[in-house]
């Protein structure tokens, strides 16, 4: 099923952070420097992003808080909403991430090994900002959750899991395909159609894009789309592809 057509759909720029550097991979492996967060992030702005997504890619694997000293200077810089994920464990560092001023918090491995933690931080924050992070590869023809950094496999099926996180209090759900990250190949379209089914909650798609057709199709499934190396090295211009994408008939902010 689609999701309603008249409803504005987001572009979001993902910063993976490592070192407070910005870094991008290929299926999560082999990472590559992009840049500086914050000339980054100020860009994005510049060209009419909607929000933006800091992920602080090791925090979770090394057992360390993020890295708000980061958070800090990209909220500084931006006006527009920040959400900020890796290293969030708990409530305390959940208070710390909204403090150094991100509006959204993104959790993926405290959700899995604690699913409570989903709705003591929507009871807290409200569920507008509490996104939880769905990473996700095929197997054996379904969407199986991984987590520790697309390291470790669960047994959670991504589809359940998405309608679970939903009755806890997620308000938004960041699903990234480990299958199509990094590789602009295009979003895995049949993972979004299976969502757009399953939870009524704004879901960000995330791995994959490559070219303009390829968030023109993910939109009809996803509210909004994540994209880090097309903008990151200049491939797509991202104002250019909001009128691409208006043109054709998807609302977005222009």
């Amino acid at each position: 099923m689609t999701r309603p057509i008249g409803l504005v759909r987001r572009i979001i720029p993902c910063m993976d952070v490592d070192a407070d550097i910005v870094v991008k991979g290929v299926n999560f492996e082999g990472l590559r420097v992009m840049g500086d967060p914050v000339e980054l992030a100020s860009r994005y702005e510049e060209e009419g992003a909607d929000e933006l997504f800091l992920l602080d890619i090791t925090a979770t694997v090394q057992g360390r808080s993020t890295f708000l000293e980061t958070v800090r200077n990209v909220a500084a810089a931006v006006s527009i909403p920040l959400g900020v994920g890796g290293g969030i464990r708990g409530m305390e560092d959940a208070d710390a991430a909204f403090k150094a001023g991100a509006d959204k918090v993104s959790i993926n491995t405290a959700a899995v090994k604690d699913p409570s933690i989903v709705a003591k931080l929507s009871r807290e924050y409200g569920s507008q900002s509490v996104v939880v992070a769905i990473d996700t590869r095929r197997i054996n023809n379904e969407w199986r959750v991984f987590i520790m950094g697309g390291r470790r496999e669960t047994l959670l099926n991504a589809v359940d899991w998405a309608r679970t996180v939903e009755e806890l209090g997620a308000g938004e759900l960041l699903v990234t395909s480990i299958d199509a990250d990094g590789t602009r190949a295009g979003y895995d379209i049949e993972l979004y159609r299976r969502l757009a089914d399953a939870v009524n909650i704004p879901v960000i798609a995330s791995g994959g894009a490559g070219e303009p057709s390829h968030f023109l199709e993910v939109l009809k499934y996803a509210d909004a789309a994540l994209a880090a190396s097309v903008f990151h090295m200049g491939v797509i211009n991202i104002s250019i592809l909001k009128a691409y994408l208006s043109e054709l008939g998807i609302r977005v902010r222009i």
